[in-house]
């Protein structure tokens, strides 16, 4: 039973890899479902036992590949320890650029295909061997100082990710207006002021 188990994470392993370089060099609109199972070396049929279609597949692609980065930030956080919420946020944008300038084919095919939808659930995934839900990590890392309270911390995060995520495309992959270094602590101290401006000082209870 083991090895009948072990066989089809095997499998799928390998579609999901072959997958990722047939994305990365073809695109995923050029990529058909033959193309995949047959460089994976499977029966096109196989395929579907995982997968219902290669779109079910990219955003299985996207939540894994992102989750990879989140473990990378997230060892950095855990090693660094920033005492403050911001500088938290702060620390695991700056590793997750870091990742990404060193890696524009997994860049290019996140930002291209990745959606609100599709990071949110990369986010909270709990199929990880160390378990994480990083959602609900991120709302703990808000709880750290107990004088303040959050408004529309979903919001928050979504802001962030979507100023990070123009980031990435313009001056990662295409260097314009600027290259990433002249631009992080400009675009740090936007996420600052973002972050800053969704909390408030907790009401004293009489």
């Amino acid at each position: 039973m083991g090895t009948v188990h072990e066989n089809k994470q095997q499998k799928q392993e390998r579609l999901l890899e072959t997958a990722f370089s047939l994305f990365t060099s073809k695109g995923m609109a050029k990529t058909s479902i033959s193309d995949i199972a047959s460089a994976a070396g499977v029966a096109k049929g196989t395929f579907y036992l995982y997968f219902r279609d290669k779109y079910d597949l990219g955003n299985k692609l996207i939540a894994r590949k992102s989750r990879t980065l989140f473990d990378h930030a997230l060892a950095r956080l855990e090693q660094e320890r920033p005492s403050s919420v911001e500088d938290q946020m702060i620390l695991l944008i700056d590793d997750l650029l870091d990742q990404m300038e060193k890696n524009p084919m997994l860049l290019r095919f996140i930002n291209k295909n990745l959606s609100w939808g599709v990071f949110q659930n990369a986010l909270h995934q709990t199929d990880t061997a160390d378990n994480y839900d990083y959602l609900a990590l991120f709302y703990e890392m808000l709880q750290m100082d107990d004088s303040v309270e959050w408004d529309e911390p979903l919001l928050m995060l979504y802001t962030i990710i979507e100023l990070v995520g123009s980031t990435c495309h313009s001056i990662i992959l295409e260097k314009n207006p600027t290259d990433l270094a002249h631009y992080k602590p400009i675009l740090y101290r936007n996420v600052r002021s973002i972050i800053h401006n969704h909390q408030h000082p907790k009401k004293k209870t009489p």
